[in-house]
């Protein structure tokens, strides 16, 4: 009989007589012929390769990239400290100068539907004016009256604030006029996420799209009670400060010419990627509910507000951070002021007195950091003055008590077992 090694073995021929084998016998000889193929398609079947999920051998993935590990000493520390305070100082400087000489004068006209008469003028209380400017030893007190404007159907829209104010000086350009809202919380979560981006983008979003879109959406103003789509719909856009400002503002008695204002060029040109003419039909779309008396008959061919061109309606919808903020409504950036007594021409149509709100308008220069702000100089020159003290106290440090950087003496644990020794000692 003859016995089939396994594989990568060499074979031998063995009589019968031989068995049982003698102590010469290879152990390999004892396999029967069905244990010797058993072991010969063991042998032959591979085993599945397994994958792995260990990194690729490289320096990225195994994070062996050279790194550079600096260590800041006295003579590092020091000359960085000294040279950010000589910086940050000087800019700080600048800057609060620059906000120093804008000149601007701000009035509060929340009262005026309450306390101004509307048969004469009468001064405005000194609480409702601030003038920063040069010369304030003389100014006049700033006057106030009401007039009722009949060309408006509904008595409550009718009310005009003519405010009267007094220029000492020339204001040289570019003039902003602003108008600033106080305790109006834009900031409020619900609010600022009620608006329809779709919309905004000219889109003809439907219902679904406006009411239940996750995250943002337009409820609870996206359809009126007939299921309408409401354009622009959401709360922000519902509530679109309606105050009008005229801008033109008069010359007083002849003491200087009409100044005049303009509402274009108020937002910001890259608003052209956000808000889009819409592509709804006005049968599609109503008003609004706030916005009722704006368009008294709904929307029709050529009524339908084009929000691509409506500055004043973009810079409302961008949303404040805080509860007290003010939006840009006119400027003129090419003419100087003259000094003298002007009129400015308000209509009273965005209500605060419910709850206790407050509106102002504000006529601003304008400089290298925008308006009258002192705050970022401040900033500046305080992390300047942090930095040269800083610097100024490591170096007298480095001064009289100097010590060696990377010392591995003044590691905790060295300085533990000095102490031990010593107390042995």
């Amino acid at each position: 009989m003859q016995v089939t090694e396994p594989r990568g073995r060499a074979t031998s021929a063995v009589s019968n007589a031989e068995l049982p084998f003698s102590d010469e016998t290879s152990p390999q000889a004892l396999l029967s012929n069905d244990e010797a193929s058993e072991t010969d398609l063991d042998s032959e079947t591979e085993e599945p390769e397994v994958k792995s999920k260990r990194p690729p051998e490289n320096s990225f993935s195994q994070q062996r990239l050279a790194a550079v590990n600096p260590v800041f000493g006295a003579k590092t520390v020091i000359p960085l400290l000294l040279a950010l305070g000589i910086i940050l100082v000087p800019l700080g400087v600048a800057m609060w100068y620059a906000s120093e000489k804008t000149q601007d004068l701000q009035i509060e006209y929340t009262q005026c539907e309450i306390q101004a008469n509307g048969d004469y003028w009468t001064p405005i209380p000194q609480e409702y004016v601030t003038y920063n400017v040069r010369n304030t030893s003389a100014i006049p007190s700033a006057m106030w009256k009401l007039r009722r404007d009949t060309s408006f159907p509904w008595p409550e829209e009718q009310n005009v604030c003519e405010i009267q104010f007094v220029l000492v000086d020339d204001l040289d350009g570019p003039l902003r006029f602003f108008y600033r809202l106080k305790n109006f919380y834009q900031n409020h979560r619900r609010y600022a996420k009620s608006f329809s981006d779709d919309q905004m983008l000219g889109k003809a979003a439907s219902v679904s799209v406006v009411k239940d879109t996750a995250g943002i959406n337009c409820e609870p103003i996206s359809t009126d009670a007939a299921g309408k789509i409401i354009y622009p719909c959401g709360l922000i856009a519902n509530s679109l400060f309606n105050d009008t400002f005229n801008p033109t503002f008069l010359g007083v008695n002849g003491t200087s010419d009409d100044f005049q204002m303009s509402a274009q060029n108020i937002a910001w040109t890259s608003n052209s990627n956000r808000f889009r003419k819409t592509k709804y039909n006005h049968t599609q779309i109503v008003p609004p509910p706030n916005w009722a008396k704006m368009f008294p008959d709904g929307y029709n061919e050529t009524n339908i507000p084009d929000i691509l061109t409506w500055e004043e309606f973009q810079n409302w919808m961008y949303t404040s951070a805080f509860p007290d903020f003010r939006k840009l409504a006119l400027q003129n950036t090419q003419d100087n002021m003259p000094a003298g007594i002007y009129q400015v021409d308000i209509g009273l149509h965005f209500p605060v007195l419910p709850y206790k709100g407050e509106k102002y308008f504000l006529l601003s220069q304008s400089s290298v950091i925008g308006g009258k702000n002192p705050f970022l100089g401040y900033v500046w020159i305080a992390t300047g003055g942090v930095c040269l003290l800083l610097g100024i106290f490591v170096l007298i440090m480095k001064i009289v008590r100097p010590r060696k950087s990377g010392d591995p003496n003044l590691l905790s644990w060295n300085r533990e077992a000095f102490k031990a020794a010593e107390k042995e000692e």
